[in-house]
Formats: C-alpha cells, sequence, structure tokens
C-alpha cells in the first residue's frame, strides 16, 4: 500500500512517513550434521554430487555454483573466485583439495563439448553482450566456458545466436531433494542448506567469525552470527536442568 500511494499513484500522504515498517522475522538456519551431509552425498552422482560437494565444501551459494567460469578456479593457488556475488561483490572462497581430481575432468569434459559445438557450427558459451563486444572471441574461450554447462544448446532470446548456457539450478535441487528423502533426514534441506552447514561446522571447528563472513560473503557480522546458534559455546553451552534430574551424560 504505501509503495501504490508514494510510487505509483505519486499521492504524497502525510501519514505514510510516520508509519513503522513490519520487520522480517528472523528464521533459523537448518543445518545438517557432517554425518547427514555425507549421506546425502553418498545418494548423489556425477555432476550433482561434485556441486553439492563444492556448495558445502566452499559455501557457495546455487548461483554462483552454477554460474561458476573455468578460469574461476585457480588449482595453483588452491582458490575459487566469485565474480559479482550478491550485492555485486567479488570474493575468494578455499578450492577443496579432495575435488580437484573432478574439478579437473569436468572442465575437460566442458572442452570436449565446446570443440563438438565449434565442430557442429556453435560453441558459444553465454556472457554478458557488453563483454562480447569488447572481446568477441571470449564465448568461445575454454576460460569463459561454465564448469557446468547446459546439457543441450538453445537459442538466446535477446541475439538469436545459439550457444550453450550453464546447467539448470533445478537439476541439483531436485537431486538434492531426492538424496534427502533416501538418506531419511527429516529436515527440509535444500543446496542452500550446504552453505548453511559449511558455515556452522567452520565455527565449530574453531574458525574465528569474521573468516567465515568473508568467505561467506556478508555484508553484516550479524547475518554471520546467526550460524553460532548450533555452537556450544555463550547460550549454546547451557545444559539442560532435566540432564541433571534424570542423570544425562555428563550429569553431575
Amino acid at each position: 500500500m504505501l509503495y501504490l500511494y508514494k510510487h505509483v499513484l505519486d499521492v504524497d500522504v502525510g501519514w505514510i512517513d510516520g508509519i513503522t515498517r513490519a520487520k522480517r522475522p528472523e528464521r533459523v538456519p537448518i543445518v545438517l550434521t557432517r554425518d547427514e551431509v555425507a549421506a546425502v552425498l553418498a545418494r548423489l552422482a556425477g555432476r550433482e554430487r561434485l556441486m553439492a560437494a563444492l556448495m558445502y565444501g566452499t559455501g557457495l551459494r546455487l548461483m554462483e555454483c552454477v554460474r561458476l567460469r573455468v578460469q574461476s578456479i585457480d588449482f595453483g593457488y588452491r582458490q575459487i573466485t566469485v565474480i559479482n556475488g550478491k550485492g555485486g561483490k567479488d570474493r575468494f572462497v578455499p578450492l577443496p583439495e579432495a575435488l580437484i581430481p573432478e574439478l579437473k575432468q569436468c572442465i575437460a569434459a566442458s572442452d570436449r563439448l565446446r570443440l563438438a559445438d565449434k565442430t557442429d557450427g556453435f560453441g558459444e558459451i553465454s556472457m554478458p553482450e557488453s563483454l562480447v563486444r569488447k572481446t568477441p572471441s571470449a564465448p568461445f574461450d575454454l576460460r569463459w566456458w561454465y564448469v557446468f554447462p547446459a546439457t543441450q544448446r538453445a537459442r538466446d532470446p535477446i541475439t538469436g545466436r545459439v550457444k550453450r548456457h550453464h546447467i539448470d539450478p533445478t537439476v541439483i535441487q531436485k537431486s538434492m531433494r531426492a538424496a534427502v528423502r533416501a538418506a531419511r533426514i527429516g529436515k527440509r534441506a535444500t543446496p542452500h542448506t550446504l552453505r548453511h552447514s559449511f558455515a556452522t561446522h567452520l565455527l565449530e571447528a574453531g574458525y574465528d567469525i569474521r573468516t567465515v563472513q568473508a568467505l561467506l560473503g556478508h555484508r553484516d557480522l550479524k547475518t554471520t552470527e546467526i550460524y553460532t546458534h548450533v555452537l556450544q559455546r555463550g547460550g549454546g553451552a547451557v545444559r539442560s536442568p532435566v540432564d541433571a534430574l534424570l542423570g544425562g551424560a555428563g550429569a553431575g
């Protein structure tokens, strides 16, 4: 209603500025335990498993993962550059050592797909037109190709050119949903839950919250602090009185 009066009807109603906006309710993030993450990964295969492991191992958002380009992975320095993340910010995240062989195989598969597309008279990957105008050869260069390209070529609705896009995010979303069900995990876990788990498990391991904030790309530390809800420190260190009453583990 406020938006309607102020920006659509262009009506200056004096009492609008005095209204207090309702605050969004704070949601506690769903977090998987390490065993639950392992159970989910064990029920995934191929690219879907690699993408899920990468999101858990780096804290990448789903769209940051599907949009990951080959040149963003630095095998030498063992890091991944997240270009234009949420809020338009770039950041670095660690490259998991355990995933390096699979990532190299995935990039090699992308290169084979690129060469096959070129043989068919295509070979272009989708990227911002401003960059294409500046460097016309860039869409055909492996460095700009997606690590996880789509299985089918598609016609760009703006330019009309046939090119390759990144994998559809619904692919990993559906696979994750099925894996969580198969693992009999009673949590509404999604690909974003892997990012929540990454942050929580780092804090559990003793990493500084400022470090975790930087890895997640949070502007406000308060956003990162929500992950401390599962830690056995501060308020989380309070033992339930029923443990002492009924002789729970460690009661004394």
